[in-house]
């Protein structure tokens, strides 16, 4: 476990102007999955992200500095190891209803697979996927059905139990409530999203997934960007230019435009909606640390914000180069726009095909 004052020594080197795109490299080289050294430094520097995020100031925000620090995923894509285990985990607790096809989950075996130590805070997640349920239209009663069933409490005793019959929906609701940052949320969010128990197809959706998150952390990064260069002078004009290039340093001289018509992107639409996750990644760390310094050293004006942004996305794109990745090299990905059509599409048929059946007897396959 890290020292406070080991803590507080790295961050002080972190947020050093000529030391913040250098320790922030080393974040990329852990998303590769390669070994590296000075794991320590990779955690604290996920605080740092979490310290500008809650604006933490003073002495007293250090406590709550190390606690997010210890909480952030520590790896890279996950493991296939650890696929295999949780799939193995999730196929063990499942259910199917007698003389249909329906599978369901009983919620009392689903806390600590979710890593949830308390019943009535799992129970309070269960109310906020019903409530996103019937928000979306869908009846949760056809999702969530309340039910009771004997439990052993000693070795003859048993004793009678509420508990909840959860359709592979709901299940896909409640993980979604989770903190996708968690291995086993993560694993649940794309386990309980396809109708399918194909490891193959599972790791797909979780590679999915993480693009899709990665490009939601790009977006609000270059939102909170945009708004706090707003306040020092910069118009959206100067924004674009600045992000411009920041590009150019990130892809080895090579400016938007170029790369979008090296990976077939149609002008109007966003060059980061066609890159892998590695890249996206990088993007959001350079807007992340850009954002950070920007407040921390109080810079005013296009130059200085300039300089900072191409500073953060050279240094990211030299840690990649020495392990070997350039990102002008990378091949597209699939356009996001489409996969998250294709999220939704799939969630619809997801509603469909789960429910409940219609007579649902109370202690039925128990």
């Amino acid at each position: 476990m890290l020292s406070e004052n080991y803590a507080i020594a790295c961050l002080a080197k972190i947020t050093g102007r000529s030391y913040g795109a250098k320790y922030l490299g080393l974040y990329l080289i852990l998303q590769t999955g390669r070994p590296i050294g000075a794991k320590e430094t990779v955690v604290i520097l996920h605080g740092i992200v979490c310290l500008k995020r809650l604006e933490l100031n003073g002495r007293n925000g250090y406590s709550q500095f190390l606690n997010l620090t210890r909480m952030e995923k520590q790896g890279g894509p996950m493991k296939k190891e650890l696929i295999n285990q949780l799939h193995k985990q999730f196929d063990d607790i499942a259910n199917v209803w007698s003389d249909s096809e329906v599978e369901f989950w009983y919620a009392r075996d689903l806390p600590n697979m979710l890593g949830y130590v308390q019943w009535r805070n799992f129970l309070e997640v269960i109310d906020k996927a019903k409530t996103a349920c019937e928000n979306s239209g869908v009846n949760a009663l056809n999702h969530f059905a309340d039910v009771s069933k004997m439990v052993k409490i000693g070795s003859d005793a048993e004793r009678q139990v509420d508990d909840i019959i959860l359709t592979r929906y709901a299940c896909y609701l409640i993980a979604q409530n989770g903190d996708p940052r968690k291995d086993q949320i993560a694993f649940a969010q794309s386990y309980f999203a396809i109708q399918t128990r194909k490891q193959e197809i599972i790791e797909e959706r979780i590679q999915l997934q993480e693009r899709l998150h990665a490009r939601r952390k790009l977006r609000e990064s270059e939102i909170e960007l945009s708004k706090n260069i707003d306040e020092r002078g910069v118009d959206d004009q100067g924004f674009g230019r600045i992000r411009y290039k920041g590009d150019a340093a990130l892809f080895g001289g090579k400016s938007t435009l170029t790369m979008k018509s090296k990976l077939g992107v149609p002008e109007t639409r966003p060059l980061a909606d066609f890159l892998p996750t590695i890249t996206i990644t990088a993007k959001n760390l350079a807007a992340e640390i850009t954002n950070h310094n920007v407040k921390q050293n109080d810079l005013q004006g296009e130059p200085s914000i300039t300089d900072e942004h191409v500073q953060n996305n050279q240094g990211i794109r030299n840690v990649l180069v020495k392990r070997g990745i350039k990102p002008e090299e990378l091949p597209p990905e699939e356009d996001l726009k489409k996969l998250e059509r294709r999220v939704k599409s799939n969630e619809k048929r997801l509603i469909r095909s789960a429910e409940l059946p219609k007579k649902l007897e109370e202690g039925k396959d128990e």
